[in-house]
């Protein structure tokens, strides 16, 4: 068999869609093989926090990988997104959150105090890429003095602002749902703000395929392995949770179950037209705000699985 790497966060949406390829021992001590047909392809699994696979995917390492849509300008000669995989914000997103209520704008008034930290995931990260375009939006400045960003893992932001470490937090993955029961105040929802304004859902995060793989013939082949075993896990949904558990930090099966459906869903199973277009928009407006670099290929190029007698064309 050919061996490829997959590269995907240990939180429980992630291990969620990839439990039907899992062919090692979780932390629980279960020992887990396949659950799907690979189509001769073993997977290693990769398990790192995103922004690490973000910073991975510039040198191609891996043959597969999740990598945030913020990052995908800067690595679009080297890897295709699929057309399955994608986690979506449809109303709900990244969060800013705060040991006291305040509004964004409060956290850029001129202090005598020091300065202001704010924690982010990741440079790459759409999350903060999503935040600058807010920040423009309301007029408000990333650089102004008294205010710095400052870069932590993302499993550690919300302990660290509920510790009075950091003025505030920039929340992603389980954060966004367990936020509240560390006592943190919602300043902003990014996701919310996004689909209110742009009509469209906040595109997060996608997966990819290496072009040498891709422009070998296999992109179709590996995009079809992915779809299947993202429809395998929807479909044997409690045993797929269960597995997911082992990567849900502070959360009981139902609220695990909660945030999986969060993000995997019928945008997982196909981007479909408006997921296209959120892409298109969200990577458009950072161009346009100089944030990112133009696509070196001028659009966004989708892998799409291949057809099988026995497939199921997952609706747009």
């Amino acid at each position: 068999m050919k061996n490829l790497h997959i590269g995907h966060s240990p939180d429980p949406d992630d291990a969620f869609m990839w439990y039907p390829l899992a062919n090692f021992t979780t932390p629980d001590g279960t020992a887990h093989a396949p659950r799907i047909d690979t189509r001769g392809y073993a997977f290693t699994h990769v398990l790192e926090d995103i922004q690490s696979l973000n910073e991975r995917s510039e040198k191609g390492e891996l043959e597969i990988t999740a990598i945030s849509i913020h990052q995908y300008p800067h690595v679009a000669d080297k890897y295709a997104l699929t057309s399955c995989g994608s986690s979506m914000g449809d109303r709900y997103g990244p969060m800013i959150v705060s040991a006291e209520p305040h509004a964004l704008r409060d956290l850029f008034k001129p202090s005598a105090e020091e300065p202001r930290w704010i924690a982010i995931p990741g440079a790459r990260t759409t999350a903060w890429l999503a935040l600058q375009l807010l920040m423009r939006e309301q007029g408000l400045d990333p650089d102004a003095p008294g205010v710095e960003f400052v870069m932590v893992p993302f499993d550690q932001i919300v302990e660290r602002v509920k510790a009075g470490e950091y003025a505030a937090g920039l929340i992603i993955h389980e954060g966004q749902i367990t936020y509240e029961r560390s006592g943190l105040h919602l300043i902003v929802d990014l996701g919310q703000w996004w689909t209110d304004t742009r009509r469209l859902p906040l595109p997060l995060g996608g997966n990819c395929i290496r072009r040498d793989l891709v422009e070998a013939g296999e992109g179709g082949t590996i995009c079809r392995v992915l779809l299947d075993s993202i429809e395998y896990a929807l479909e044997h949904r409690d045993e797929a949770v269960k597995f997911a558990l082992n990567y849900a930090r502070d959360m009981d099966s139902d609220l695990a179950d909660r945030f999986v459906g969060m993000y995997v869903n019928q945008w997982t199973l196909d981007y479909g037209d408006r997921g296209r277009a959120a892409v298109k928009q969200l990577l458009t407006e950072a161009v346009e705000a100089e944030l990112i670099p133009a696509l070196p290929r001028g659009e966004v190029d989708f892998v799409e699985p291949a057809q099988t007698p026995n497939a199921r064309r997952p609706k747009a």
